[in-house]
């Protein structure tokens, strides 16, 4: 007998895809993955490692993580009526939920450009993927194509970033709120960057039933960790918890959330403190030539440059040992465009330095 190949039994849709990429940084300034680029003082850590040592690693974790779900409500206020689901990072999330809600017709709805993933998962599950562009010149939501797709397809799930990623920008409010109005589906949004706005939709769970918010700790200064939460009605996410995987969140993560939650001060003033180096970062990009600098409300800034030159400035940016995103060969709204993450003072003036000098 013949054996199988996996072109035999992986499905087309899969076989098309490409592996996620996430290039070595190794011993480069690391300003490519939004990440908090600040560390915990030394008595932070210190007393962390002593919780860590307290962990039974010989017993399988809370699998409702009860401690750590308690604190989380406290720490973000979540509202009392709702209910929580945490995942292994939000990307387990976003593959629950698309999991959940995949049926034969069944679509997901994300206004594009946006994060990856909402359109990777999609794909890994078999839904149909409706992908509605943004405006171009801020890119905000087109609301009336947006209205118009939700009318004509009906989404299963809409993802709506808040703030956007790769762009930074905030939608409208009252935008979302004609979305959620509209939409027989629920709509997710995706508060990964909560710490660097002041605006959110978790104290409007209670208004819509078909709403859910998604948040990360990673952007905290956790991303270390994998700890993302969904939080919205019970009658939903009883559903959704049927699909979690048994401890999906380990013993470490939860004893570590735990600790940073207790001194989440610590988490808030770095916060405070990149938001202070975005405003300085993007006054100093906006005074290079020939570059659209897009306001953000998240650790990062997205940058439009000179016409056919964003590979040539990210190569030589690279050459010189300071990793960013190059989003130009998604090429559409984010033709000639770079990303980059919002670094400490001393990072964001290399960066700067050796831009300038390749333009």
């Amino acid at each position: 007998m013949t054996a199988l190949t996996p072109a035999d039994l992986i499905r087309p849709e899969i076989r098309a895809l490409s592996p996620y990429h996430v290039p070595d940084a190794t011993g480069m300034i690391k300003l490519d993955a939004m990440e908090n680029p600040y560390s915990w003082p030394a008595e932070l850590i210190d007393g962390w490692l002593a919780v860590l040592r307290t962990a039974p690693l010989n017993r399988y974790p809370d699998p409702q993580a009860r401690r750590l779900q308690a604190r989380l409500r406290e720490a973000m206020a979540i509202p009392a009526g709702a209910a929580l689901i945490l995942g292994n990072g939000s990307d387990e999330l976003i593959q629950l939920l698309i999991l959940a809600l995949a049926g034969s017709g069944r679509a997901v709805l994300a206004p594009e450009p946006s994060f990856v993933m909402y359109r990777s998962i999609a794909a890994f599950v078999g839904m149909r993927y409706l992908a509605v562009p943004l405006r171009a010149d801020d890119f905000g939501l087109d609301l009336a194509a947006l209205l118009a797709a939700i009318d004509r397809h009906r989404p299963a799930l809409i993802f709506l970033a808040y703030p956007n990623n790769p762009t930074g920008n905030r939608f409208a409010a009252q935008d979302i709120r004609q979305v959620l109005q509209a939409t027989p589906g629920l709509v997710v949004v995706d508060e990964a960057y909560f710490p660097f706005t002041d605006h959110s939709f978790l104290q409007s769970l209670p208004e819509f039933d078909n709403l859910l918010v998604m948040r990360t700790l990673s952007k905290m200064g956790l991303a270390g960790l994998r700890l993302g939460l969904l939080a919205g009605a019970p009658r939903w996410l009883n559903e959704f918890e049927k699909l979690r995987l048994p401890y999906n969140i380990n013993v470490l993560t939860q004893v570590s959330a735990e600790f940073a939650l207790v001194h989440q001060t610590v988490l808030l003033e770095q916060a405070d403190r990149i938001r202070a180096s975005r405003a300085a970062l993007f006054a100093a990009l906006n005074a290079l030539p020939g570059m659209t600098v897009f306001p953000s409300e998240a650790n990062f800034i997205l940058v439009r440059v000179p016409a056919g030159q964003a590979n040539r400035l990210f190569e030589s940016l690279r050459e010189g040992g300071i990793l960013v995103k190059n989003l130009s060969a998604t090429g559409g709204l984010l033709q000639d465009c770079l990303r980059v993450t919002v670094g400490t003072v001393e990072e964001n003036q290399a960066f700067l330095a050796a831009l300038a000098a390749a333009l």
